[in-house]
């Protein structure tokens, strides 16, 4: 099993700039594909990045050129850095492991992912 837990959402003004965290315990993420999701009221489930097991970065067309997703094995965390951020960016934030080692790629379905944080909130004001 693994639990996740997300940090560092809030609210922002237009342009401004977060650090999401997803924090993991229970099992290592090395060798696991991790993700961000995003889902506003009303709205899907929507890929937001992704990172493989080795470090391979993906993100979604809206994201891309304004977010980073990172990760440290070692910390067992993985980073979202946001920035020039939209009022359309504003949803909640959930990370997600692809529980199958050392899968090449990432993959957008976040029914393919086992394990689920709760989330964090994430609100830009224009």
């Amino acid at each position: 099993q693994v639990q996740l837990v997300e940090s560092g959402g809030g609210l922002v003004q237009a342009g401004g700039s977060l650090r999401l965290s997803c924090a993991a315990s229970g099992r290592t993420f090395s060798g696991l594909a991790i993700s961000w999701f995003r889902q506003a009221p009303g709205k899907e489930r929507e890929f937001v990045a992704g990172i493989t097991w080795s470090g391979g970065a993906y993100y979604a067309s809206p994201v891309k050129g304004r977010f980073t997703i990172s990760r440290d094995d070692a910390k067992n965390m993985v980073y979202l850095q946001m920035n020039s951020l939209k009022p359309e960016d504003t949803a909640v934030y959930l990370c997600a492991v692809d529980a199958r080692l050392l899968r090449p790629g990432v993959v957008t379905s976040p029914h393919e992912y086992a394990y689920w944080g709760q989330g964090t909130q994430v609100t830009v004001s224009s």
